[in-house]
């Protein structure tokens, strides 16, 4: 029987303040990467709920998400295993508090980091991901959809977002 096709769902993050788009510096297999916060979406949460958290976790600051920036489907090949992986990505823009007071950060990241388009384009070879670049451009662009484009069915999810 042939096996299912299992893509991973993630949403993220894509903060931009004063010209600046916070990212997190991150240790992966693959080394030292650059990334929006972000990450998988968790069972019985929306993708809303999940970017809040995600973003929480990563950079200690509360995010409220305003608007979907986009939905996007990727393939990745992972050099240090050998496997080839399917995301598809929910990510939001939105408002974002100051980091919370003794807020620490999740496990393998190492630091958050606010950058200007142009330092982005310029640390492309440290991009965790294409996508990085590609939701930069899109939010420069102007690109905004309402937040009742995605449709979450309220008997699979919890209504309360869930703060570590």
């Amino acid at each position: 029987m042939e096996e299912r096709w299992k893509p991973s769902v993630t949403v993220a993050a894509i903060i931009e303040r004063d010209g600046r788009y916070l990212l997190v510096e991150e240790q992966t297999s693959e080394g030292l990467k650059l990334n929006n916060p972000a990450g998988h979406l968790d069972p019985g949460e929306s993708p809303e709920q999940g970017v809040a958290r995600e973003a929480l976790e990563e950079t200690g600051c509360v995010f409220t998400p305003t608007h979907v920036l986009g939905v996007y489907l990727s393939r990745f090949h992972r050099p240090t295993t050998g496997e080839d992986v399917t995301y598809v990505r929910f990510a939001f823009t939105g408002d974002v508090s100051d980091p919370q007071p003794g807020w620490v950060l999740d496990e393998g990241i190492v630091r958050t980091v606010w950058m200007t388009p142009d330092e982005i384009r310029a640390a492309a070879d440290r991009l965790r991901s294409p996508l990085v670049l590609r939701c930069l451009d899109d939010h420069l662009a102007g690109r905004r959809f309402p937040l009742d484009l995605l449709t979450t069915d309220p008997t699979v999810y919890t209504p309360e977002i869930k703060r570590p």
